[in-house]
């Protein structure tokens, strides 16, 4: 880890997708302990950056670094097994699996079976509806405990770094909210977080600080507080 405690950082990184630039050399840091919130319109390049991140998209030209190791390159299974985890839009759960299924599939690349349960367990400690569901097929989930379920997949690798993308969408208000608080929960014991979210205000509620992506470049970055008040975030993603 770099001295100043930076977990991931983004060196002018510009990532395509054919013909189309979608990010356009953005540099961003993230420290541990952190929550770290991207902001932006639909196609502003909040999933390309979590994905390019991730190994799923590969960059163009400049650099992704974890712990001060340059994992650009990098396979999606080996950035994984460093402890960067990506939690998709969307849930991506295995529908036909069992909620327990779905969490062993999570720690894939544990090979202490002991450990394995402990870790199923705190997330059923974490997520009791998913306790009570157990045996349930995760296509039979509701959307709310379908993000829970992917939520706690993802513990499975004890992640340092996770990787959010719009938790919250399509979700009642009551589940955003108890979604956002075990995001928190997660923080506080540990796990940095960057969290692309839809919901602006949520997200600045949460985050400590965010970076504002228009068309793939950065126009503004700061404390999450300070860009609360901003006229232009409030014009934007706030309401008036």
């Amino acid at each position: 880890m770099n001295e100043n405690g930076t977990v991931l950082s983004l060196e002018n990184l510009e990532t395509w997708y054919g013909q189309i630039c979608a990010l356009r050399g953005i540099s961003l840091d993230v420290y541990r302990g952190e929550i770290v919130t991207l902001l932006g319109s639909n196609g502003a390049g909040k999933s390309t950056t979590l994905k390019t991140i991730s190994g799923l998209v590969p960059a163009l030209s400049g650099k992704v670094k974890f712990l001060g190791e340059d994992i650009t390159n990098s396979m999606p299974h080996s950035i994984v097994e460093m402890g960067v985890i990506h939690v998709p839009e969307g849930r991506r759960i295995f529908r036909d699996l069992t909620v327990t299924e779905n969490l062993e599939i999570g720690s894939f690349s544990l090979k202490d079976n002991a450990e394995r349960k402990k870790r199923i367990e705190k997330v059923f400690e974490t997520f009791p509806a998913l306790a009570d569901r157990r045996r349930q097929m995760g296509g039979l989930l509701s959307g709310g405990e379908q993000q829970m379920l992917a939520i706690g997949r993802a513990m499975m690798t004890d992640p340092k770094v996770l990787l959010l993308d719009e938790p919250s969408m399509g979700l009642a208000p009551v589940l955003v909210q108890e979604i956002m608080e075990i995001i928190k929960n997660l923080n506080e014991e540990g796990t940095t977080i960057l969290l692309v979210e839809q919901n602006a205000k949520v997200a600045l509620q949460l985050a400590d600080r965010g970076y504002v992506l228009e068309t793939g470049e950065i126009v503004m970055e700061g404390d999450a507080d300070k860009l609360s008040q901003d006229d232009s975030i409030v014009k934007a993603y706030l309401g008036h």
